[in-house]
């Protein structure tokens, strides 16, 4: 068991989605005591030195892209973690020989996650175990979940509402064409588009574009 620290450790977190870093940032809630939360853009500078900077990976690229890299070389990172659903086996040893220190399911608890930044920090590097189901911990928010789209919908709705192709889309998610079909039927029939530009077209009306501003200091962070 990690023992208990004097000082909360300080964490970004990175994407270009508002809503998915406002959930992830809720999730720390009940443990600001030990995590001091503050959120960027993917393409943003840091302009603090961070314990850890959390990568998440919604429509965004993976390990194997250069945002990654981008990160673990940036001087006031000292730690960066991947947080994602994805646990392609390539992904994992790209992200380590990167020097990610960090590879975190988002089907975590809070408090296991929570636990396992602590690790981080302490020193460790920690894989989580591929999750049998990739569904992600009921904490978490994303685009369109009160429409009764899901998070991996979501985030093809996001790469759709990009301009992605659908040979992007599975490349990006590191899910099959046949899959990413799958996900965009379902997605049609659940915001009633007969086509890709009816549903870019829904798609920039409720979110799934990505944002261009960010909360720069999250509930006294730094």
């Amino acid at each position: 068991m990690t023992p208990p620290r004097s000082t909360p450790i300080t964490v970004t977190l990175v994407d270009d989605y508002d809503v998915v870093l406002t959930g992830l940032a809720h999730m720390f809630d009940d443990y600001r005591d030990r995590v001091i939360v503050s959120e960027i853009a993917a393409n943003a500078e840091l302009d603090d030195v961070i314990d850890i900077v959390m990568y998440d990976s919604f429509a965004q690229p993976e390990s194997d892209h250069d945002e990654i890299r981008a990160l673990v070389t940036n001087p006031r990172a000292t730690h960066v973690v991947v947080y994602t659903w994805n646990f392609d086996q390539r992904l994992i040893d790209d992200a380590l020989a990167q020097g990610v220190t960090g590879y975190l399911s988002k089907t975590l608890a809070a408090r296991h996650l929570v636990a396992a930044l602590e690790r981080v920090h302490a020193g460790e590097t920690v894989v989580s175990e591929s999750p049998k189901r990739a569904t992600s911990n009921l904490g978490l928010d994303w685009p369109g979940r009160r429409e009764g789209i899901t998070d991996r919908e979501s985030e093809v709705l996001a790469l759709i509402t990009q301009g992605k192709s659908n040979a992007d889309v599975a490349t990006l998610t590191y899910l099959s064409p046949n899959t990413v079909k799958s996900y965009i039927r379902s997605i049609y029939r659940k915001i009633g588009a007969d086509s890709r530009t009816q549903a870019v077209l829904w798609g920039v009306k409720h979110g799934f574009t990505p944002d261009h501003h960010r909360i720069d200091h999250w509930l006294g962070g730094p």
